[in-house]
């Protein structure tokens, strides 16, 4: 107790002053987007550590103990993504800094509506907003949920006032500091992350699985990928890779690279970067189910990193284990609590082509504001759904709906021009994958609420390709025939 005090008070200390260090700044263009110069290893660092960050590697965990290599799919998945944005990647950082954009709402808003159809433009900027806000805060919430059920254990806490703190922790750091403080922070949590994978998972999947041995007492589902069923194993490389195309997170961290160069680079490096850790953290799930003598309940899989840690740890490592998974909570935390704070403040205070003039430091003020309220949301989701896996998964699937209009709107030389068939593809994606979802959680026998996902991808894609088929397109004057 005494070396996991020690951590955190100096993890912690550290934090808060990099924190105060950016507030001095009032550049919005720094807080936003690291005034667009930042090099290839600290965004590399950055996506990461977003990507490998709490809740994604405790839900891994936890997704590995209840599933096994399904898991390791979502990694399959984004390594393809990556692959797919390394095309886009270059002219979306150019786009951005050209037309001063700042967010993946923003590039829509932009692209998709005009001031001369104020109506049109409301709407379809609430439906972006709103979808995208609604996704982030189940992953916001999962990470919640993971970093109190660390410090539930660690002080043994009750889960109510541990994902508070948690949550609180998180606020404040975000509302100060913006995204340039978060690319810094990110660097230090994700060498945490290596360092603790490096110390204590490995070596302890490697014990605990006698060198990979006894992996096969477990069920043939677990090993095959197939525990949540062929449709969601052969969706993940299918629709679930389209969804590094549209992450709000990754869009940032694009529109902050220093170039085309540095973008394409970025994805690269990222997509090949990730895949070990989405190989490691199921494993370490696996290996809990095999030495764990009795069955965790669906709330009680958030645990599954403790215990290992627990078991393969002890004094000043088991803190420095506990202080490794807690930044890295902070890091994919701090991530998704800014981007969603930013993507509500642009779209919805008239920022855009021909936008109010609102002083800098309003919108700065905004942006925090907005953090601690989208904060204390999730929070209220975490302590009303405390599932992590399915947190996680709903979270990271759900964004696919954007897909097929976002790949529309990079290659249409008038995008514009389709704008209605554009929201009711979003719509349509939207409300089709709630209800699968919802039919999955209330009927598991007759439907995988995990899969939701793909009938909300493919009908999403139909309306979309059945609007453009019937449109007649017309070129606004506000909008160039080619977004270049």
């Amino acid at each position: 107790m005494n070396w996991l005090v020690f951590w955190i008070a100096a993890y912690l200390i550290l934090i808060v002053l990099l924190a105060l260090f950016h507030l001095r700044t009032s550049d919005i263009e720094q807080y936003l987007v690291n005034n667009r110069k930042t090099k290839t290893l600290p965004l590399v660092f950055t996506v990461l550590a977003t990507f490998v960050g709490g809740g994604t590697s405790m839900g891994l965990m936890a997704m590995g103990y209840e599933s096994g290599f399904a898991a390791v799919g979502i990694g399959v998945a984004y390594v393809i993504g990556f692959v797919i944005m390394s095309f886009f990647a270059g002219k979306i950082r150019s786009f951005g800094a050209a037309k001063k954009i700042y967010s993946f709402p923003h590039f829509l808003n932009y692209t998709f509506t005009t001031s001369g159809d104020k109506y049109f433009a409301r709407i379809f900027s609430a439906t972006v907003s709103g979808v995208n806000i609604f996704i982030f805060f189940f992953i916001l919430s999962a990470q919640f949920v993971a970093m109190a059920s660390l410090l539930k254990h660690s002080f043994t806490l009750d889960y109510t006032i541990a994902v508070v703190i948690s949550a609180l922790i998180i606020i404040f750091y975000t509302a100060i500091a913006g995204l340039s403080g978060v690319i810094l922070t990110d660097m230090i949590q994700f060498i945490a992350i290596i360092v603790m994978i490096v110390l204590i998972f490995i070596p302890g999947i490697i014990t605990d699985t006698n060198l990979f041995e006894d992996l096969k007492q477990l069920p043939k589902e677990m090993l095959n990928g197939t525990y949540y069923g062929w449709v969601f194993l052969l969706a993940l490389p299918l629709f679930l890779s389209w969804s590094v195309l549209v992450r709000m997170d990754i869009w940032q961290r694009i529109l902050a690279a220093k170039d085309e160069k540095t973008a394409r680079r970025v994805s690269l490096l990222s997509g090949l970067g990730m895949l070990p850790f989405y190989i490691i953290f199921p494993l370490v799930g696996m290996a809990v189910k095999l030495f764990l003598d009795y069955d965790l309940t669906q709330k009680e899989t958030a645990d599954v990193a403790y215990l290992f840690i627990d078991r393969h740890s002890e004094g000043m490592l088991m803190g420095f284990a506990v202080i490794g998974l807690l930044s890295a909570l902070m890091s994919s935390g701090d991530s998704f609590l800014n981007i969603i704070a930013i993507s509500a403040v642009k779209d919805f205070v008239g920022w855009g082509k021909k936008k109010e003039d609102v002083p800098k430091e309003k919108v700065h003020k905004m942006i925090r504001i907005t953090t601690i309220i989208f904060g204390i949301i999730a929070l209220f989701v975490a302590l009303v759904f405390p599932h992590i896996v399915d947190l996680m998964v709903v979270g990271i699937s759900t964004i696919t709906i954007f897909a097929p209009i976002t790949f529309f709107a990079l290659i249409s030389k008038n995008p514009f021009a389709y704008r209605k068939a554009v929201l009711a593809s979003i719509l349509t994606g939207f409300f089709i994958n709630l209800i699968f979802f919802i039919w999955g959680i209330l009927y598991p026998e007759q439907f995988q609420a995990k899969s939701s996902f793909v009938p909300a991808f493919i009908l999403a894609t139909l309306v979309l390709i059945i609007g453009i088929v019937m449109t007649k397109p017309k070129v606004s004057e506000e909008h160039p025939v080619e977004v270049k």
